[in-house]
């Protein structure tokens, strides 16, 4: 068994962005229209008045400021609401392989790494374009990768999960090096009519490349220490939107074929969850609390990540432990905590241990602990 480790990551950021400010404006004026559609409804109390919002509920309720998103008109549009994004032809490579192969270029730099020397792509995101063939597949094609490719899905955690099976698969010598990408376009699965959910997600695509430890050349190079996984059954985080939708036509429109979650009762049982993981995770490879100097978790919430650093830590977190990129990205689902990695792991010393964790709708929580090589 060869040990692990990742050597490089990517980052692809939509050049178009949206502040709370923008949305709630947008929101508020559809508010208002609908209030006034239904003004008599509303007044014989057959239709309940929606409510407006504002900039400051949403960065209270949950950090987020801004986020990247692919396409912005269609989401302002009151009479849209949801990002305008043409079908492309077959013959074209989809929009989650655009995004996956920007984000998969800049890992493979990173870790000096070329197609030829890349065995495997796994794209691991919440929602994947089309159920097949695989955006993997097409991805190795546009890298010029001769391999295997393939997608899976384990919602927020898929960036912690799929990095598990790349190391697994190069543990046991089924590969040289593998690209774990992390396409995620959450604004077209979000509900943007409601008002407790419409400002949650943004777009992104992340990309780490797993190789052994030996073969790691690369400037920023973490040893995959150890992994950890845990799945636990809830419908509260859900999206019932799939191919047998089209045999009960009648609920085609209900919102639960967009994100839906029940958000205290998440917050009361993941927070527990995932803070118990973390600690346990640690504790099996012999290691204290103390001896993590960063940990960069799932960006859902503020809230959140901020009550998972102190149930873990026993103390407020500084932000250099515990950074945060909610603030400008909200939440990209499973690329959230790589974008953390991303960004803020260059300043570590050699020997350095930190931790990525993610987690989200199943429940599941994928842990993997790092320690800094180079």
């Amino acid at each position: 068994m060869r040990t692990t480790a990742i050597s490089g990551t990517g980052l692809y950021t939509p050049p178009q962005t949206i502040t709370n400010d923008e949305l709630v404006e947008s929101f508020n004026a559809y508010v208002q229209a609908f209030n006034q559609e239904h003004v008599e409804a509303i007044g014989e109390g057959t239709v309940e008045p929606l409510q407006p919002s504002s900039s400051s509920f949403v960065e209270k309720a949950s950090g987020i400021k801004s986020r990247h998103v692919v396409e912005k008109s269609g989401i302002l549009d009151i009479e849209r609401m949801v990002p305008n994004i043409p079908e492309r032809p077959n013959e074209e490579p989809s929009i989650l392989c655009e995004m996956a192969v920007a984000s998969a270029r800049d890992a493979m730099r990173a870790a000096n790494k070329t197609p030829d020397q890349i065995d495997a792509v796994i794209v691991g995101c919440s929602n994947l374009q089309r159920p097949y063939p695989a955006i993997a597949i097409e991805v190795q094609r546009e890298l010029g990768i001769d391999g295997f490719g393939f997608d899976m899905n384990v919602a927020c955690s898929s960036a912690t999960f799929a990095i598990q099976v790349a190391a697994d698969m190069v543990a046991c010598s089924h590969a040289r090096a593998i690209l774990a990408v992390n396409p995620e376009i959450c604004t077209a699965h979000l509900n943007f009519r409601d008002r407790d959910s419409h400002f949650i997600f943004g777009d992104v695509s992340t990309a780490a490349v797993v190789e052994s430890k030996e073969s790691c050349a690369a400037m920023h190079g973490f040893e995959i220490v150890g992994t950890k996984l845990s799945t636990r059954f809830s419908s509260n985080v859900r999206n019932n939107f799939g191919f047998l939708n089209r045999a009960a036509p009648e609920g085609i429109d209900n919102p639960d074929k967009l994100f839906v979650q029940q958000g205290r009762k998440v917050f009361k049982e993941v927070v527990p969850l995932v803070s118990d993981l973390i600690t346990t995770h640690l504790a099996e490879l012999g290691y204290r609390v103390a001896d993590m100097k960063r940990m960069w978790l799932h960006q859902a919430n503020r809230n959140m990540i901020d009550l998972i650093g102190r149930r873990v830590w026993g103390r407020e977190p500084s932000i250099e432990e515990s950074p945060v990129i909610l603030d400008e990205y909200a939440n990209t689902s499973s690329a959230g905590s790589i974008i953390a990695f991303h960004r803020f792991k260059s300043d570590l010393e050699v020997d350095d241990l930190g931790l990525i964790c993610s987690f989200g709708a199943g429940y599941s929580v994928g842990s993997v602990v790092l320690r800094k090589i180079s």
